[in-house]
């Protein structure tokens, strides 16, 4: 089971803690949805999802004040004993004191957003979504292009890391070089992110490591990508038959998602960020409905009936 720690949470989200004498080291989430424990704050704890990271509204916040003291103090216990992970106010609500005695009492985190609440729940969803998918870590590059993400793979020094410093200094954008984690956040979508140590760093054999974020500006690195197209590298063989027209799609496969993927040949000579641009270019394209190599058939085909005639 995947788990991600409160604190990094807390840190990525800009929580602020009410009760900083809860220790949250050690605590951790495993459950990507959240709840909001309308129902159980009412005295109704059947079906409850303790698991959960538990995010109090507005309403929730005015219900909890019509409630005579005895009542909220009872639901209160009930809420705060179970094995919740943390509480987040939001909306810039705040918990009374018979809350927060509760969370000192059980030992419970409760936190804060000045957030409004459906912008906070959509912002957790992904966050979690994101840190509790399944993930691998694959060697490769993965650069922004165009808004495509495009995993570069291939054999050491094959020239991958050189393509990606290309196509920085042509205005594209860096997600990670060497290693590539990759998480399953949907059965459609497969998001790329660099791991921290190696973030926004380059290898170039001859030169040694370079920041690309120093070098080049803030604008030409990226903390996560979807991953929408794969380009193989590998060395040209004169013996293999390449596919020149592009109507054959060939697929690699990532936690049980498919992407397309491209093998291109590589000779001296060759300018690999412009055949990168041009692929990332074209796969959108066909994202649109454009296919150029069907295109080409279509005349083609039109071309020999009309030679029959």
């Amino acid at each position: 089971m995947f788990t991600v720690a409160l604190n990094k949470m807390i840190e990525k989200l800009e929580l602020k803690n009410l009760v900083p004498e809860v220790d949250t080291d050690g605590i951790v989430i495993s459950s990507p949805d959240i709840n909001r424990p309308s129902l159980q704050l009412a005295g109704y704890f059947e079906h409850f999802a303790s698991e959960r990271v538990q995010i109090i509204g507005y309403v929730e916040y005015t219900y909890l004040k019509s409630l005579d003291r005895d009542v909220k103090v009872r639901n209160y216990e009930r809420f705060m004993s179970s094995e919740i992970p943390c509480v987040i106010y939001a909306s810039r609500t705040e918990p009374d004191e018979d809350m927060l005695e509760m969370a000192r009492k059980y030992k419970k985190p409760i936190l804060a957003s000045a957030r409004m609440t459906t912008s906070l729940m959509a912002e957790v969803i992904r966050w979690l979504g994101v840190e509790l998918a399944p993930t691998i870590s694959i060697h490769g590059v993965l650069v922004d292009v165009y808004g495509e993400g495009i995993l570069i793979m291939g054999e050491s020094g094959i020239g991958k890391s050189e393509a990606a410093l290309e196509l920085i200094k042509r205005g594209h954008r860096l997600i990670t070089d060497d290693v590539v984690e990759i998480h399953k956040v949907s059965d459609d979508t497969l998001v790329g992110t660099s791991p921290e140590i190696t973030r926004h760093f380059i290898e170039l054999r001859g030169i040694g490591i370079i920041d690309v974020k120093t070098l080049y500006g803030v604008e030409s690195v990226k903390e996560m990508q979807g991953i929408d197209l794969v380009i193989k590298f590998e060395e040209w063989d004169k013996d293999k038959e390449y596919d020149r027209l592009g109507l054959n799609e060939e697929y690699v496969e990532f936690l049980g998602n498919k992407v397309m993927c491209h093998s291109i040949p590589i000779r001296p000579g060759r300018n690999l960020a412009v055949i990168v641009e041009s692929a990332a270019v074209n796969h959108r394209q066909k994202k649109m409905g454009y296919n150029a190599a069907q295109e080409l058939y279509r005349r083609v085909q039109e071309s020999i009936e009309r030679n029959k005639r």
